[in-house]
């Protein structure tokens, strides 16, 4: 990894793009710290501190807020950071499926894929307007650091009221202000991919969740001692490792092509492989079982802590609780079923198949068709469930973190689950892009 950085700041296009990509991201953390007008600044790290302090629970909203980097709780510009252009992508993703028209565009090659690129901006730019919405009423409510600064100190108010100004005034220029730093944010992310090195939107995520890595780890050393905190770099380098040898795990699909006469020309004749990766669904999975744990938290907001029912106690001791054992079960479960709910719907075995029965393409030994998509799809469910249970037993790993290190402030833990799965999946990705533009400018050939 070293030598291919080394070797791509030696070659002056690249570093040109190297530079480039380091200019964005620095752009990019100066959004993610700087206040939204309205937002008292003061107030709001005051409450950040007294939530670290008394290791209050925040559900979901600490995912959102690794993935801003920690923007999210301070309400800056960039507060939503990268997520709805990610929600947008993946809700169009899977309405491609349902809707033929998106189909449709989708297997009309770049002209249909720039019209769905297009579609994605509207819908992300959308997501933006409610989610702010969304975030301006909890900061309002207290609900955006689950209520630990009202308790604590009710005169702090994160969105002052005696500014002077209509109250609808300082919450719309809010709202506009955080759905703008969105579309800027993806505005940043689309030009690392057109002029930068690697994919635009998966660095600036890597930014985010890099950015936090010091602090945290910091706060463990300063909770837990020292000794806790080696141990936990230990286990974050054996993380690490295990993530990039699954990552890179891959079953090959030997393809054949017959030979073809076209006019005077023959094509044909090469060999191939289709590769089948043992985590097919990236990290997608973990997003949705996380989203979908959240719901019950999200429940209990609306009643009085205090004064909760018996079947309310229940989903707060056993669903609410991230160190529950029905808790880590429930996730663990719920993202072995979305993984094989998106590969199912991401990768279509019949539709490779005809591809390759179009193309002349076979796999040696199965016929063409439908014998060969039945294959596929045998194959494919055999290396989908030890990828989902890899992911499902890397996103648990935190949780056994918060029993280990006993602090409920560890919702946010960065060394480990979806913050080490998008890491090192964004690093490997980006690598391989400078070894290949490098390969691109320094073939030799077989003459030389």
């Amino acid at each position: 990894m070293l030598s291919a950085f080394t070797s791509a700041f030696r070659t002056p296009d690249l570093r040109k793009k190297l530079l480039f990509t380091v200019f964005i991201i620095a752009l990019y953390r100066l959004g993610a710290t700087l206040p939204s007008p309205g937002v008292s600044y003061t107030n709001v790290q005051r409450c950040i501190d007294i939530v670290n302090s008394s290791n209050a629970d925040n559900g979901v909203l600490n995912l959102l807020n690794l993935f801003s980097g920690g923007a999210l709780l301070q309400l800056s510009v960039f507060a939503l950071g990268i997520m709805p252009y990610i929600t947008a992508s993946i809700i169009l993703q899977l309405l491609t499926v349902v809707i033929p028209r998106l189909e449709q565009l989708r297997k009309e090659g770049q002209s249909g894929q720039a019209k769905i690129t297009q579609y994605t901006r509207y819908l992300t730019l959308g997501l933006a307007v409610l989610q702010s919405s969304a975030f301006v009423a909890l900061a309002r409510t207290g609900q955006l650091f689950n209520n630990a600064c009202d308790q604590n100190d009710p005169t702090l108010q994160i969105i002052p009221t005696n500014t002077g100004l209509p109250l609808w005034l300082t919450l719309s220029v809010l709202v506009l202000t955080m759905t703008a730093g969105t579309g800027v944010v993806m505005w940043l992310g689309e030009l690392i991919t057109d002029r930068g090195v690697g994919n635009g939107m998966s660095v600036l995520i890597f930014t985010s969740i890099a950015a936090r890595l010091p602090g945290e780890g910091w706060t463990i050393k300063e909770s837990s001692g020292v000794g806790k905190f080696v141990l936990v770099i230990l286990l974050v380098l054996v993380i690490i490792g295990l993530v990039v040898f699954i990552e890179q795990a891959q079953r090959r699909i030997p393809v054949q092509y017959a030979k073809r006469m076209i006019g005077r020309r023959m094509y044909g004749g090469t060999s191939t492989y289709i590769p089948l990766k043992v985590n097919q669904a990236g990290v997608v999975p973990v997003i949705f079982a996380s989203s979908l744990l959240y719901l019950p938290q999200l429940y209990l907001q609306f009643f009085d802590p205090n004064n909760l029912k018996g079947y309310q106690i229940w989903i707060q001791k056993w669903l609410a609780d991230p160190t529950s054992t029905l808790y880590i079960g429930v996730y663990f479960l719920l993202i072995i079923f979305f993984t094989y709910f998106y590969v199912s719907i991401t990768f279509n075995p019949t539709e490779v198949a005809d591809n390759m029965k179009k193309y002349g393409g076979f796999v040696p030994g199965i016929r063409p068709g439908k014998p060969t998509a039945d294959y596929l799809d045998f194959i494919l469910s055999r290396i989908t469930l030890p990828g989902a249970l890899y992911l499902g037993l890397i996103s648990v790993l935190p949780n056994f973190f918060f029993i280990w290190l006993d602090q409920q402030q560890y919702q946010n833990f960065p060394f480990g689950g979806t913050a080490v799965l998008i890491m090192v999946g964004v690093g490997l990705e980006t690598v391989k892009q400078i070894e290949s533009q490098l390969m691109q400018r320094n073939y030799e050939g077989f003459l030389r």
